[in-house]
């Protein structure tokens, strides 16, 4: 085994999960998984999206509870099969949970959210706001998070929040730590001080289980990897073995190549063209001004930059979701209205956001009403939706798609992370889309997902639609696009092409700022992994 830490006392088994079973309606979610966790260990979880990595992990956590088989802990007098009923008995059995989906509540303040339910008390019984404040220092310090225990979770970026998650979880002591994703929504630099963190962890003997679809992650963190597929743990292997060794047994097949894009022989023509586009900000400048560029029939156009560059932003205003005070917007030619997302669709623009769930799904609606959602005008006569119809375009698309589901019934809410994203992308396969905007498309997506988005990307550029593609995986934007846009502090900073753009041209453009303004790191707002 490789890299296991021999000098945690014994490196003793602290978990074991033996011939795990789960089901639910129609899918099979768990079938005999097999799982251990020692003492000083990183073990990675790897699997697709729809593989049970998420089933098991809330299994652990008390979610859910298993059909068949044995979870077994080990509470300081050796393994014991336990069950855990709910989050109160895994936290007594020193579980903890980063989930990727953010459980925290908005409007209190770091320190609330940290010890909610567990706040310190006085001896007459009120909440000790002075002793928990400091306490969350502490942690907050642990994480290298700095910002106030008084800060309240509303006004935290992303990031931040994810920290706030990792320290709300070192508060509880947990002798067994899982963690899902947690680098999905970092920079490199924040990646790397997760990393230290985890290495510390490691180093006084707790337990860690890691999920991530970033493969190169593994070989840094890992010391051994636990592969699922359709429900099974199909190996145990070393963090050291290699990627393609850990595609194949993830995805059960070879992947010839990560980023095939198929390049049109030319430039179709003009199907969007914006000019001049601005929107006034605050007395620290314009959020983005004096954007211009167009995208052809036929191409992917990527647009890169720093975050907080403002590329969401611009998009979001061309697709009419937010204001802009200047500028046009032009499909083939003609003026799209300002702010009119239904003017935007009848023009054949179609948007996938960067937050597939807070703005891409209705999460507790059927997959057969997201995916006829965007042209439910279309499927409604004389007040009534033809419902047969909507059944037949949406099992035909998430055919296509390969989405893995017990129905069309079926809630969004309960698919895996890259189903959802298939699911938003699809609801645009039944539209007249002709220019697709993808934010984040494959953020939170194995790698086996993210190749049957990027043929679909082919897909459609061979069919002459276009394709305007914002992604902080910087070798995505350079592997699949045939032009790449760069904005800096909510400008245009330069255009690319693709035999032009490199990691270091981009980065160079990514940079630019006006002479008063300095940054800290040029890397540390991009995922070069």
């Amino acid at each position: 085994m490789t890299g296991v830490n021999d000098d945690v006392p014994g490196g003793r088994e602290l978990l074991r999960v033996a011939g795990v079973t789960k089901s639910f309606p129609g899918v099979r979610a768990l079938d005999g998984v097999d799982l251990t966790l020692r003492s000083g260990e990183v073990h990675v979880l790897l699997g697709e999206n729809g593989a049970g990595k998420s089933t098991l992990i809330k299994m652990l956590s008390g979610a859910h509870r298993p059909d068949e088989g044995r979870v077994l802990v080990d509470g300081g007098e050796g393994l014991q099969e336990v069950r855990i009923r709910s989050a109160q008995d895994a936290e007594r059995l020193g579980i903890a949970t980063i989930y990727q989906e953010f459980n925290l509540v908005p409007g209190l303040t770091v320190a609330e959210n940290i010890f909610l339910g567990r706040q310190p008390r006085t001896a007459l019984g009120l909440v000790d706001r002075k002793t928990m404040r400091a306490r969350a220092a502490q942690l907050l310090g642990r994480v290298r998070l700095d910002v106030s225990p008084n800060t309240p979770v509303a006004e935290l970026g992303i990031a931040r929040l994810q920290m706030v998650e990792i320290a709300k979880a070192l508060s509880l002591d947990a002798r067994i730590l899982i963690m899902d994703e947690p680098t999905a929504v970092l920079t490199s630099e924040e990646v790397e001080t997760l990393f230290a963190i985890v290495r510390e962890l490691r180093e006084s003997g707790v337990g860690i289980i890691f999920i991530t679809h970033h493969l190169d992650e593994i070989g840094a963190l890992g010391d051994r990897v636990t592969v699922l597929r359709d429900g099974r743990s199909v190996a145990e292997v070393p963090a050291a073995t290699g990627e393609d060794e850990l595609i194949r047994l993830m995805v059960g097949r070879d992947i010839a190549e990560q980023y095939p894009r198929r390049r049109p022989d030319g430039p179709g023509a003009p199907l969007l063209k914006v000019t001049g586009l601005t929107r006034n900000g605050t007395t620290a400048g314009p959020v983005f001004e004096g954007i211009g560029f167009e995208v052809r029939a036929g191409e992917v156009v990527g647009l890169a930059g720093l975050v907080g560059a403002g590329r969401t932003e611009v998009v979001r205003a061309i697709f009419g979701v937010d204001r802009y005070d200047a500028g046009t917007v032009e499909i083939d030619g003609k003026a799209l209205a300002r702010g009119d997302v239904r003017a935007a669709m009848r023009a054949g623009l179609g948007l996938v956001p960067e937050d597939r769930k807070g703005q891409g799904l209705l999460l507790d609606a059927s997959l057969q009403d997201n995916l006829t959602l965007a042209r439910l005008d279309r499927d409604t006569r004389g007040g009534l939706v033809d419902r047969a119809g909507q059944r037949r375009e949406a099992a035909t698309v998430a055919e296509r798609l390969k989405v893995r589901m017990s129905g069309l019934a079926q809630p969004a809410r309960t698919l895996s992370g890259g189903n959802q994203q298939k699911i938003v992308i699809g609801k645009w396969l039944l539209t007249d889309t002709r220019l697709l905007i993808l934010d984040e498309p494959t953020r939170g997506i194995d790698v086996g997902a993210k190749v049957e988005i990027y043929q679909l990307i082919n897909d459609l550029t061979a069919s002459g639609r276009a394709v305007l593609m914002i992604s902080s995986d910087l070798p995505e934007v350079l592997g699949m696009s045939d032009r790449v846009l760069v904005m800096s502090q909510g400008r245009l900073a330069g255009e690319l092409s693709a035999d032009e753009a490199t990691q270091d041209a981009v980065m160079e453009l990514a940079v630019r700022a006006p002479a008063d303004h300095t940054h800290k790191s040029a890397m540390e707002s991009f995922d070069v992994r």
